[in-house]
């Protein structure tokens, strides 16, 4: 829902300090993040993407694309860019016209010169018809041809082009049509399949805005079960041949999904599920379990730990993500700790459990502390201090405010900026004026700081 987005792209380059008024409709072309500056565009923003693939197992070096992106110009456009890696180009319209011109540059713009400039505010839509092979840093082929995609920060620009960065997010649907006795599963709720001349079309539409990064698509042989959460949601869950059916795992993860709304607020997507893919082609495991928005991706098996971290994401990344690659701990700092939720959840005393042995075990050793959890650095946007010290810290945060302000804070957070963007130093402020105390010295020594809490910190009095 595009009034409640906290950010546009173009408040986000202006936050970065992007002058985007100093600059001709030609000139700019990334967004200006702080560590990766060349993604997405600060001209337009995305409002929906229309994804449309096909895909031969038989061919898994190749793909056939036409996307549609229908976007508003923050500015006059004389050009534009978006984020693509590989494929060959074959036509580029602007509102239907094409375009006078369209080239690549760097690792993945796709730069496009339309027609006619487009007028500040106006709402245009660029398609892009592409075909060749997908880029391996988002899409997987599997051992039996099959094919996912899963990846962080990037893993959009191997399949489609897009604004590629977690400040513009969009609506999202998937028209993709594999051989016949394939199956595609993407985000949200499916719609019509359709079968023709040896093949079948399935489409999935994720009603809400995402991220880029956290749009997917999985091929294969897939084993599709479907239940409903108690509020209706339904659950789509699919199996790849050779991952592992487990209906104990399948009936908990609705139990999770469950107590995490507890803490949480409601789940906030129109469908829930998992996609659990099998061996990769070359390098035998799959990719790493992602939390692709609405139906998290897991390789070969899920289980309690993996599915309470992704779908934690649901609300703290996916629903509510983050300004720019700096505020990663709005996503697995929130996720890591959902996991000692779950554990306190069936029993266990965080205190004396988790949260001590953690320190006892870390106390005394500088490199567990000596990445900031707000801005940690380029190249460190996913640093594992992120989950291990960031759970600590969140515990420490409910330790010195109290339940109550605690969980109120959680539940605020992910109902003001549900489906937009925020960033750290806004939860700092929320958790703050909720708790009614000044944080500053807290957070600067929990999320600011690259050595140790001092004790006032590390053991809060509450």
């Amino acid at each position: 829902m595009r009034t409640r987005r906290t950010a546009t792209a173009l408040a986000i380059a202006t936050a970065l300090g992007v002058a985007l008024t100093a600059l001709p409709a030609s000139a700019a072309t990334g967004l200006g993040d702080p560590y990766f500056p060349d993604d997405g565009n600060s001209g337009y923003d995305v409002g929906h993407y229309d994804v449309r693939i096909a895909y031969d197992p038989a061919r898994t070096d190749h793909l056939d694309g036409d996307t549609t992106v229908t976007a508003r110009a923050t500015r006059a456009l004389d050009r534009l860019s978006l984020d693509l890696k590989g494929f060959t180009v074959a036509s580029v319209t602007v509102n239907g016209t094409p375009a006078r011109s369209f080239s690549r540059s760097g690792a993945h713009k796709l730069n496009v010169v339309p027609a006619q400039r487009v007028a500040r505010g106006a709402e245009f839509t660029v398609r892009v018809r592409y075909a060749g092979r997908p880029d391996a840093e988002g899409w997987h082929t599997l051992a039996d041809g099959g094919a996912n995609v899963a990846g962080e920060p990037h893993s959009a620009t191997s399949w489609y082009p897009s604004n590629d960065h977690p400040s513009d997010k969009a609506t999202f649907s998937l028209t993709a049509t594999v051989p016949n006795g394939w199956t595609a599963i993407g985000n949200g709720l499916p719609g019509p399949t359709t079968t023709g001349n040896g093949t079948t079309t399935f489409r999935w539409n994720e009603d809400r805005p995402l991220a880029t990064y956290l749009s997917t698509v999985a091929i294969d042989r897939f084993t599709v079960h479907r239940a409903q959460l108690p509020d209706g949601t339904p659950v789509i869950t699919a199996y790849s041949p050779d991952a592992t059916v487990d209906p104990a795992a399948e009936a908990e993860q609705q139990e999770i999904l469950t107590f995490l709304a507890s803490k949480f607020g409601p789940y906030p997507f129109s469908s829930a599920g998992a996609i659990i893919v099998g061996a990769h082609r070359d390098q035998g495991p799959g990719p790493v379990d992602l939390e692709t928005q609405s139906r998290p991706t897991y390789s070969g098996a899920f289980f309690d730990a993996a599915v309470v971290h992704e779908n934690a994401h649901q609300w703290f990344g996916d629903s509510v993500s983050f300004t720019d690659w700096r505020d990663g701990c709005l996503a697995e700092c929130f996720a890591q700790y959902a996991n000692q939720l779950w554990e306190e959840h069936k029993g266990a005393d965080l205190d004396t459990g988790f949260y001590a042995s953690e320190i006892a075990a870390n106390r005394d050793n500088p490199d567990y502390w000596s990445t900031k959890l707000y801005d940690p650095g380029a190249g460190k946007e996913l640093a594992p201090a992120l989950y291990f010290k960031g759970a600590l810290m969140l515990h420490a945060l409910r330790r010195t405010v109290g339940d109550d302000a605690f969980f109120t804070t959680l539940r605020r957070w992910t109902a003001e900026h549900a489906y937009g963007n925020a960033s750290f130093p806004q939860f700092e402020a929320l958790a703050a004026k909720v708790s009614g105390q000044d944080l500053t010295p807290f957070f600067t020594a929990w999320a600011h700081s690259t050595t140790r809490p001092a004790d006032q910190y590390l053991f809060p009095s509450r």
